[in-house]
């Protein structure tokens, strides 16, 4: 009988402190998941608003592109003086390598367009994902919950069966029945 009631209460008690430890260790998933969301965040911020003109590598290509022009304005102009071209030789030339850049300058506007769906696109997948790992621990959480509980409640029941089963048997020695 005390057998049955310390045993009881010992269940009570690791069916608490499990549910208590699990709790403990879900909200550690849960604050690391809420980081990893906030760092995908902070790197979305910072990458889509980034101006695609001021990256290296396109910096690069407007440094090339306008050398060029330079060089080949340069060369028009020493054409012209020296073969008597004309100044809207010069000007046609000029018009050109200025289309150049411009042109230069849109393939980088539209690459960085690119680049940004490309960005918004992993951000909605890792958040999508974070997301989910979030849900799956809060059902995890309440599957958790529910086992402590029923834990708690089968040992309660035993306990209750024991003390009714003792107070049965003390029952009988105070009415002289003994089995």
């Amino acid at each position: 009988m005390i057998g049955s009631l310390i045993g009881s209460a010992l269940g009570i008690g690791a069916s608490i402190f499990g549910g208590i430890k699990a709790s403990q260790a879900m909200k550690g998933v849960k604050s690391n998941l809420e980081q990893q969301r906030r760092d995908n965040q902070n790197w979305y911020d910072r990458r889509y608003n980034e101006d695609a003109t001021q990256r290296a590598d396109a910096q690069r290509i407007l440094t090339q592109t306008a050398e060029a022009i330079k060089q080949r304005n340069k060369a028009a102009a020493g054409t012209a003086a020296v073969m008597g071209g004309t100044e809207e030789s010069v000007a046609a030339t000029k018009a050109a390598n200025a289309q150049a850049m411009a042109d230069a300058a849109s393939r980088i506007a539209v690459a960085g367009e690119a680049r940004k769906d490309n960005i918004e696109q992993q951000y909605q997948q890792r958040d999508q994902a974070l997301q989910g790992q979030l849900n799956n621990m809060e059902v995890n959480k309440a599957n958790a919950i529910t086992q402590a509980a029923a834990g708690v409640a089968g040992a309660a029941g035993s306990a209750g069966e024991a003390y009714d089963q003792n107070m049965l048997e003390k029952a009988k020695i105070a009415a002289g029945i003994v089995s």
